[in-house]
This record gives structure tokens, sequence and C-alpha cells, in this order.
């Protein structure tokens, strides 16, 4: 089912509904005259492109914003110690999903009510005509279930990788031009505007410094620390014997810090993924942001396609700059991100590459 959720041709559809989140996302956070808190706000972008692209539910804005705090609850108390008492952070986990999963029902039997005016099949769609594909009707606790794993899998890493894209973009502005110059090259930008129709799903795929950018933003700050995994056969590694059904932990941070094909390995270095380099070339198991073998992350693909768009999105309608005197430095629990969440004051650009006059309606105007 995921497959078909993350295929080419779901990917296509989805790519019109993200670029309009990240564009609306992106006028908001250019109208406010104070800085903004990116970590927290890509959460917010990341929690609405789940909610709204990959599920096709139609929840109006306060509803929505109400949910996404229900749903912050739920994930800073997912891995609390099962300690079922008052007040527990457990408890509060707890009391949170239930919350989470009626406003879900409720938004799944609205969409279940109204097919009109789709133009597209989203991820829950997929789910519920992959169940009738297979003679089994999903019951509504499977759908409240698939949804909030489809949320889940889109919204913290995906965060996390959006804060690091645009710190490292502040950090390295040769690196932001040299986009520009590739999305001029292929005729996406044009005057300081993305020309209209020019990004399809193969477009986007044929951008090669873009990917390396995206590619040396996970190897650097991949989102999480790395996974689990079963022994299917026993083995043995630097003498040690490892036997068949064990559970072992991976680290991808320390792999992505070990492995001897990276050069300069601290120093953010897009081109050390270009054909000239194609330092992830040599061996199967030196760069795995999104783990590996056949438990690799379904998602990977949607996750790149949404860094990418943003970072379309950044280079080609936005001036940015840090709002503090320094970087701030980064913790790594529960997921890589800045310890003050990384303040940042946004301009938008019109046409010319001036800052366009904030707080129009005009500006607001772009739903899903």
């Amino acid at each position: 089912v995921f497959s078909k959720i993350f295929s080419h041709e779901a990917l296509e559809s989805y790519l019109p509904k993200i670029q309009l989140v990240i564009k609306d996302t992106l006028r908001a956070w250019s109208s406010n005259p104070e800085s903004i808190n990116v970590y927290h706000e890509t959460q917010k972008l990341t929690f609405r492109m789940a909610i709204r692209v990959l599920l096709g539910f139609r929840i109006p804005d306060e509803e929505l914003g109400r949910l996404f705090e229900v749903y912050q609850q739920f994930v800073e108390n997912v891995f609390s110690l099962p300690v079922d008492l008052p007040f527990s952070g457990y408890r509060r986990g707890i009391r949170a999903r239930e919350t989470l999963q009626k406003g879900l029902e409720k938004a799944i039997q609205e969409k279940l009510q109204n097919t009109q005016g789709k133009d597209y099949a989203d991820a829950l769609d997929i789910l519920i005509e992959s169940g009738k594909e297979h003679g089994k009707e999903l019951t509504m606790q499977e759908l409240k279930d698939g949804t909030l794993e489809l949320i889940f899998a889109a919204y913290a890493t995906t965060a996390s990788a959006s804060t690091s894209l645009i710190m490292q973009l502040l950090k390295h502005p040769r690196v932001l031009e040299k986009l520009r110059e590739e999305l001029r090259s292929k005729g996406i930008l044009h005057n300081g505007c993305i020309c209209e129709g020019s990004l399809r799903l193969d477009t986007i795929n044929g951008l090669h410094y873009l990917d390396c950018v995206i590619k040396e933003v996970l190897r650097l700050f991949t989102p999480i620390s790395g996974g689990y995994r079963t022994v299917l056969q026993t083995f043995e590694l630097d003498g040690f014997q490892i036997p068949k059904g064990w559970s072992v932990m991976y680290s991808i941070r320390d792999t992505h810090d070990t492995a001897p094909v990276f050069k300069d390995v601290d120093v953010f270095d897009p081109d050390r993924f270009g054909q000239g380099r194609s330092e992830d070339k040599d061996g199967r198991f030196h760069y795995l942001p999104f783990g590996g073998g056949v438990r690799t992350c379904l998602g990977k693909h949607l996750a790149k396609l949404f860094l990418k768009a943003l970072a379309i999105e950044l280079a080609s309608t936005s001036r940015f700059e840090l709002a503090t005197r320094t970087f701030p430095k980064i913790t790594l629990v529960p997921v890589v991100h800045p310890v003050d969440g990384l303040k940042v004051k946004f301009f938008g650009l019109d046409s010319n590459q001036n800052e366009i006059l904030t707080g129009t309606d005009a500006m607001l105007g772009a739903t899903v």
C-alpha cells in the first residue's frame, strides 16, 4: 500500500499542492514584521502538508492550529516512560492521542462524505482503495491508525531537515546563489520569479546541484540517530558473534561521521555528491539518512521532494537573514534541531528581486 502512496504518479499529483502550502507559508513568514522561530514554524508547515496534501483533509485554519497543538503534546510524550500516573507524560500522551483521534475521525468522516471537487488521489484515498482491492473494507480505527502513522512519518524528521536546510543556506550564501544559477539555467527562475508550469517532478529530479544540496543537508544533519534491526543470520563483527534473533541498533550519524568515502566530514560541501566526486557511490552503506536494506524509509521520496520544493521557493522568492548575532548550537534529541529553534527574519521578493510590501491580503490568498 505504502509503495502506491509514494509512487512516482502519486508524488506528481502531490507536487502542486505541496508548492501551494509552501508558497502560502513563505508569504506568511515574510508578512511577519518580527523574526520567526524556524523549527516551530516548519513543524507547523510539515503538519499542514501532511493534513492537507497527503491526507486531503479540508480542515479550517483555526481548527488545524488546535489539532497541531494537540499533536505536539502527543509527540512530546510519545516516548515517555509507561508509568500511568496522573500528570505523567504517559498520561498526557494518551489523552492527546485520544483527542487527536477524535479530530481525525471527524476529518475522515467528512472526507468520505464529500468527494466533490477532488483533482488528485491523496494517500488516504489510496489506502481506502487498496483495502477494497483486497476485499477488506478498512475500519474507522484502522483508518485513524494509518492516518496517524502517515502524519508521524511526514512530520518531525521533515521539520528537522527543513530547519537544517534553511540554516545551511544562511551560512553558505554561495550555495544559495549556485542554486539560483541552476534554476535560471533550467528555465525555472526568470526575472526573479518561478516560470508558471515549469515545476514538474521530472524537472525537479533533473536539478543535480539541488539534489547535492539536499543530500549534504541529510548527511551532515540526519534528523534521527539510527534505527533497530533484527539479526536474520548469526554473524561475526570485530571478533564478536552476534546471534540470530538479537536486536541490534545501527547509528546513522556515526556511519556518516566515520565513513572513509567522505572527505572533511564536518564541512558542508554539496559538491561532494557532484559528478566529479560522487562520494556516496562507493559502497552501499556509507550514506543512509533514510536507513538501509528492505526496511528503508518508505516516505524518503516524499521527504526529498518536499525539501527540494522548499529549497526552490527559498532560492526563488525569498530573502532571509539570521535574527541573532550568532548561529545557535544544535541538539540531537528527539531529532536534530537548533536549541533556540533558529530565529530568522524573512523578506518577500517580487519579480525584480525587490522586497514585497508586507501585510496585504493578496499575499495570503493561496489556499489548498
